[in-house]
């Protein structure tokens, strides 16, 4: 008896310790979300379809960096580039279909719909125009350490810096 007594004791503080080991233990942080970008593109959903390339600009009429991505986007309109403008509050079936969920979102596609470069959030003119002119002809661009003198720093150039995109929930 007293040593069946004796084993209840011992679970009980056995529970009593992992309890409070789980209570003094610090959450597990959470995870970062990844913003959703499209593989492939169906090139009847957007304007030009026949143009060799789109540039298709994911955009909301309540974000102020996308006006700024949409125009610098326009400035690339050409006979083989075809670029379009979706708005969420005028499109948002389309935004919904390729699972947009922050803006701006820019992709350039080929002539089979294949995204072949993309970007989340808001990006310089010379970054653009340099993916599509990469895309449309590859080599054609210097590689990104030419661009940028080497730092001994904390890392510096594209992806970097503290872009942000605004999520779904803003739209």
């Amino acid at each position: 008896m007293n040593i069946v007594v004796f084993a209840i004791v011992v679970g009980a503080v056995l529970v009593l310790a992992a309890q409070q080991f789980n209570r003094n233990r610090r959450p597990e942080p959470p995870t970062q979300q990844g913003w959703t970008v499209p593989q492939q593109l169906d090139r009847d959903d957007f304007d030009r379809p026949e143009a060799p390339w789109i540039m298709v600009v994911f955009t909301s009429a309540t974000c102020h960096s996308c006006a700024k991505v949409g125009a610098m986007a326009e400035v690339l309109r050409s006979e083989v580039v075809g670029v379009d403008l979706v708005d969420y509050q005028t499109k948002p079936d389309t935004h919904k279909r390729y699972g947009i969920d922050a803006v701006p979102t820019t992709v350039i596609a080929d002539q089979h719909g294949v995204v072949v470069k993309s970007f989340v959030g808001p990006t310089t003119a010379t970054d653009l125009w340099a993916a599509m002119a990469e895309a449309r002809e590859p080599g054609s661009t210097p590689p990104p350490e030419a661009h940028h003198p080497k730092t001994t720093g904390p890392a510096s150039g594209p992806g970097s810096g503290s872009h942000s995109a605004s999520s779904a929930d803003d739209l």
